[in-house]
């Protein structure tokens, strides 16, 4: 597969083009949006990963330049406003996708594959990630629920949802807006704060697992071992 990285910051370019073509994709990356959109159109690539944070050209007006000029790669927006409001215009725009930063890896080169084969690409496998386990509690790789020792844990799906967003990073907090994405997906109306009642509920849930999730403010969530 190849895919074109747009993205301003130099580290992170380089981090990004090093961990993909590790992971088997041809990787390549610009800086700047008059740049993208030079290369775009002769680039071949399969999927572009654009920042909307540009030098030069704003991702959103890159995007909308490519559309008009019939390119229908899919893309994926990568940046670090994570508003509903910004998603939804990214959207309209002509992207595929949106990924908020900061962002897992894994993440990122599972978006890839999906937008790969989308446009009928075949993407290189990534090789299969333990199931995540804390505190007793592990998730079952094929049916998703969660397990404290031999029994499931009885969780409503947004419950299991933003345990198991919580699970893959014990001890590293996660943003509220990410966690909001991944227990509410695609749901416009539904408001921020709800994603408090659900950690509310889970907190009580896994109470008994030796397992604390933890409320970080202006942060997001966190699960931790209890004192």
């Amino acid at each position: 597969m190849n895919l074109l990285l747009v993205e301003d910051d130099p580290a992170m370019r380089l981090s990004l083009t090093r961990s993909l073509e590790r992971r088997g994709l041809r990787v390549q990356a610009v800086g700047d949006g008059p740049a993208a959109l030079a290369l775009w159109p002769q680039s071949q690539a399969d999927v572009v990963v654009l920042d909307l944070s540009l030098p030069g050209l704003d991702g959103l007006e890159v995007l909308a330049q490519g559309r008009a000029a019939g390119l229908r790669t899919p893309v994926l927006i990568l940046t670090a406003r994570g508003t509903v409001g910004d998603r939804i215009l990214g959207l309209n725009v002509g992207a595929d996708d949106y990924l908020p930063k900061p962002f897992d890896l894994d993440e990122l080169f599972a978006r890839i594959q999906a937008l790969g084969r989308r446009a009928g690409v075949a993407a290189p496998a990534a090789a299969p990630a333990p199931a995540p386990s804390f505190c007793g509690m592990r998730q079952d790789s094929e049916s998703g629920a969660v397990y404290f020792g031999d029994e499931v844990l009885e969780l409503t799906p947004r419950e299991a949802a933003l345990l198991r967003a919580l699970l893959a990073r014990p001890g590293h907090a996660i943003a509220k807006e990410r966690l909001f994405e991944l227990v509410f997906p695609g749901e416009l109306e539904v408001q921020l704060e709800a994603i408090e009642v659900v950690a509310y509920r889970l907190r009580k849930r896994i109470a008994h697992t030796g397992a604390q999730l933890v409320t970080l403010r202006g942060l997001g969530y966190l699960l931790k071992a209890q004192a």
